[in-house]
């Protein structure tokens, strides 16, 4: 059956319109399958070998008996959990495949590690079984500095626990030829998969970043598979680009965007809440550059229409048979208040293989309309250089850099006074993830959103750095930045390292801090003590207006009569 968009008066309307009209006349469409530079740039530098997520899902059916395979011996090994080590494209894929399908009957648990914060360390280190683990070392590059360091602690670990089979336990994914790939073979690694090297980190997940996880998780890939490549086949569609249904959603987005509402809100069904971690990356990553981009909201609070400013476009994505009540109260009550919404519909959760393929290309579309290059990340470098500055500092001085010393309420009050229409204010938390920690950020956006009308966005660090991070740096100067530092004790050694678990992130916050200020991005820093979710709480607190209680008047004395004297 055919896939068509979310036909509706909202891509009748005269902006996206002549957007759909002018890709129709640039023959975008064509031009990307037929992998032609020129639609985003003259150079072909990281264009014409970043194309490769066109074709992967090819590749993939060939290998799928393989992966299958893989998966069984696992479970034949009574593997009882497996472990993710990955960064960005590497990991953001499968935590979304994680929290929307979770673990199929028999198959083990999956962790995505994703953070150098000592803490989140701890927490999965403490819920495996180290011995009947599986890790999946991923990286593209083969050498990012939190999945090596992630890759030393656990090593020491199984080496260190009794029945563990060394080597054995571990499998690498990434590109050929890397360091990664050439440590496997040196520590005797079960499996290596080398993915296609043309396939941007971003785009990667329905190649092996994305699906020995979910293999492993039991997923019917083949069943993944086929809807993605449906989706593919609809995006081919070239007799009108309203009619296909990745030109037309990015088509919608990049208008939207040019007409003022840059805010790609996602609004979701409960099952697919956590698909807006990947499209963060996808959107922001790619076309947050040189001045311009899409700002991805996800996961934000749902609030009254008055909550939302004019910068809005509101998707959502709505899965059939989910809670939806709350989903469809707020996104008629969008529609009646005059806020543009793209609506997407899913049958069951397996449509997320089309929505991973739907998105891509609505991405590279949009990049095309909005003129910039949606396959580098020039800016992603720059946290990196800096955390390896303020490493080099603290090896050779023994402390960090000084920082200015605010409380909690100046630094907060400091911030918000920058806010104003079209901006976003983005919560960087350098913490443990818990569910209390979640209300706390929950409410803190919501409160925000309330008293200020301004869209936000929350990421956790490190994890942000290779998703968002670039959009901070390099696309428009509407963001103010709130990072939020956890005290990263107890900490957690890094084998062969001079520095902790706990200096790295402490590093990486401070040099993103750094890179914020040095583009003249509004960004100030709030240590959260002890009791993170206390003083998240307290920064709620400040911005909830007080409710006076109004004193009830005194009653008045009630007098008799003057009696009149009778005469």
């Amino acid at each position: 059956m055919p896939i068509r968009p979310n036909v509706s008066s909202l891509l009748d309307s005269p902006g996206i319109t002549r957007t759909l009209e002018d890709l129709a006349n640039s023959h975008a469409i064509e031009r990307i399958w037929t992998r032609d530079h020129t639609l985003w740039k003259s150079n072909p530098t990281e264009i014409d070998n970043r194309l490769g997520w066109l074709t992967v899902l090819d590749h993939m059916q060939d290998g799928l008996a393989d992966l299958r395979t893989f998966a069984q011996a696992a479970r034949e090994a009574h593997t009882t959990d497996v472990v993710l080590l990955g960064m960005g494209g590497s990991s953001l894929g499968p935590e979304v495949l994680r929290c929307t399908f979770g673990a199929s009957k028999g198959a083990p648990r999956l962790w995505v590690l994703d953070s150098t914060v000592p803490g989140w360390v701890r927490q999965v280190t403490k819920a495996i079984q180290p011995a009947r683990t599986l890790f999946l070392v991923a990286s593209k590059s083969g050498g990012t500095i939190e999945v090596m360091s992630l890759f030393a602690h656990f090593w020491e670990l199984v080496h260190h626990t009794k029945g563990n089979r060394g080597g054995a336990q571990f499998v690498a994914i990434t590109d050929p030829g890397t360091g990664l790939e050439q440590l496997a073979r040196e520590r005797g690694f079960w499996r290596t998969f080398t993915n296609q090297p043309d396939i941007g980190g971003r785009y990667s997940v329905l190649s092996y970043f994305g699906l020995v996880p979910a293999t492993l998780l039991g997923l019917d890939v083949g069943k993944l598979l086929t809807r993605a490549l449906t989706m593919r086949e609809a995006c081919r569609q070239t007799t009108s680009p309203k009619n296909n249904p990745g030109a037309a959603l990015g088509a919608m987005m990049a208008a939207m965007a040019r007409a003022g509402r840059d805010k790609v809100t996602l609004l979701t069904s409960p099952a697919l809440a956590s698909f807006g971690l990947w499209v963060e990356q996808l959107l922001a990553e790619s076309t947050g550059k040189e001045g311009t981009g899409l700002v991805p909201v996800a996961g934000e609070p749902l609030a009254p229409p008055t909550a939302y400013g004019t910068d809005r476009v509101f998707v959502s994505l709505r899965l059939r048979g989910d809670r939806n009540a709350s989903l469809d109260r707020t996104v008629s009550a969008l529609q009646r208040a005059g806020h543009p919404v793209f609506s997407l519909n899913l049958k069951d959760r397996y449509d997320l293989g089309g929505e991973f393929f739907r998105w891509e290309f609505a991405t590279a579309i949009a990049g095309h309309a909005l003129g910039i290059h949606p396959f580098d990340q020039p800016n992603v470098q720059e946290s990196k250089d800096n955390t390896g500055r303020v490493l080099k500092e603290v090896q050779t001085q023994g402390r960090f850099p000084s920082l200015p010393s605010l409380t909690a309420k100046q630094a907060l009050t400091q911030l918000l006074e920058q806010t104003a229409p079209n901006r976003y204010l983005a919560i960087l938390a350098y913490t443990t993830p818990t569910a209390q920690i979640e209300v706390a950020l929950r409410a803190l956006r919501k409160a925000i959103m309330v008293r200020h009308r301004i869209a936000t966005t929350a990421g956790y660090g490190p994890r942000y750095l290779h998703s968002t991070g670039q959009l901070h740096k390099g696309g428009p100067n509407s963001g103010l930045f709130l990072e939020l530092v956890d005290t990263m004790k107890p900490d957690v050694p890094v084998p062969e390292k001079f520095y902790t678990f706990g200096t790295l992130a402490q590093a990486q916050a401070i040099g993103d801090l750094q890179s914020l200020q040095t583009h003249q991005r509004p960004a100030v820093r709030i240590a959260l003590g002890p009791n993170p979710v206390r003083t998240i709480r307290s920064l709620v607190t400040l911005l909830t207006p007080t409710k006076t209680t109004r004193r009830k008047p005194a009653a008045k004395k009630r007098t008799s009569p003057t009696r009149r004297t009778r005469r």
